[in-house]
């Protein structure tokens, strides 16, 4: 079987002089060096595709692939995660993780905290904010707030001034995230408990927690919170623990499972939960496009943690992936294609 990668490099786009911070969501040469190696030891081969113009013009010139290992999370607009799927679905070519509605809706912190708490998953209460336009509203009510970005991943957007206690710091960080990233910022209650993240394999009632990953920041971090800068210096600044504690671990994987299913995922992903001053936990949010470099990426840490490889990680998206293909089949998804 002959998988394509597609795939954003973040060298690529740094040489065209995006920054470090616009690229941080995009992979390295280390990170599709070790896919395409645990894909061919699938007995698969592997045909390097990139990102979406290179897909575009591979599907103009007539290329197919049996299936599409699609790690590619796009550069433009909220739904640049959904692009690919959007393609790939349009010359009905199969392809690993969750579809372009799934990504849209799930960079979309707010649409995603909606469909989770419709869906009973305990989330903080939000409001977005998408322009200076709130002169009246003050909704701190002597607690803290969290504000972020609404559309992006990998802790761009957060910092220390994340964490807001006054008026004065609530219209500042508004302000800078409008301004910066041109985006609406989500505002959220601030959470002061422990922080996990969850893994998830599998799609519907196939779908099943692989173990819950402790956050724990170190003294040289950004403290309180699991920051852009975190994340890219994790290596130093933050230690990974899985929850060994059974009452956690339980409500973390109910949880996390209940949010990956309402929001539709498939094949892998992970979900971000962090406690509140009781240590009851709250869906934060969700990546079904989780990152695979195995020394770097929260989802194959947690794995490794709970004796999962690296190889058997990989292989298990594709199986989930293929059980998808093989029922398209047989319902007729796909049968009147001329891209078979």
């Amino acid at each position: 079987m002959n998988i394509g990668l597609t795939f954003d490099l973040r060298r690529h786009y740094q040489q065209l002089g995006f920054s470090q911070e616009q690229t941080a969501e995009f992979d390295s040469e280390q990170t599709i060096d070790c896919l395409v190696q645990a894909i061919k030891n699938t007995g698969c081969t592997v045909s390097l595709i990139g990102n979406i113009r290179s897909l575009v013009e591979r599907l103009a010139a007539g290329v197919t692939w049996d299936l599409v290992f699609n790690i590619s999370e796009g550069l433009y607009g909220r739904s640049r995660e959904a692009q690919i799927p959007a393609l790939l679905e349009a010359y009905a070519i199969d392809y690993t993780f969750s579809d372009p509605l799934t990504l849209a809706l799930s960079l979309d912190k707010a649409i995603a905290k909606a469909v989770v708490r419709a869906h009973g998953v305990p989330t903080p209460d939000y409001i977005v904010i998408d322009s200076m336009d709130f002169t009246s509203f003050m909704p701190l009510k002597g607690r803290p707030l969290f504000i972020k970005p609404l559309c992006e991943g990998t802790g761009k957007g957060i910092d220390t001034d994340s964490i807001v206690y006054s008026e004065a710091a609530f219209k500042d960080r508004c302000q800078f995230i409008l301004n910066t990233y041109n985006q609406p910022a989500i505002v959220e209650d601030y959470l002061p408990g422990r922080e996990f993240t969850v893994g998830v394999i599998g799609t519907g009632k196939n779908a099943r927690a692989v173990g819950t990953l402790e956050v724990k920041l170190l003294d040289n971090a950004d403290p309180l919170v699991y920051s852009y800068a975190n994340k890219e210096f994790c290596e130093e600044r933050v230690k990974y623990e899985l929850c060994r504690d059974e009452a956690i671990e339980k409500e973390a994987s109910e949880i996390a499972v209940a949010a990956y299913r309402a929001i539709g995922c498939r094949d892998a992903g992970r979900v971000d939960l962090k406690g509140d001053s009781n240590g009851h936990l709250s869906f934060i949010e969700i990546n079904p496009l989780a990152g695979l470099n195995p020394s770097h990426s929260d989802l194959p840490i947690l794995c490794a943690l709970n004796g999962i490889g690296y190889d058997e990680l990989i292989s298990s998206i594709i199986q989930s992936a293929l059980m998808r293909k093989a029922d398209n089949r047989q319902r007729g998804i796909y049968e009147n294609s001329n891209h078979s």
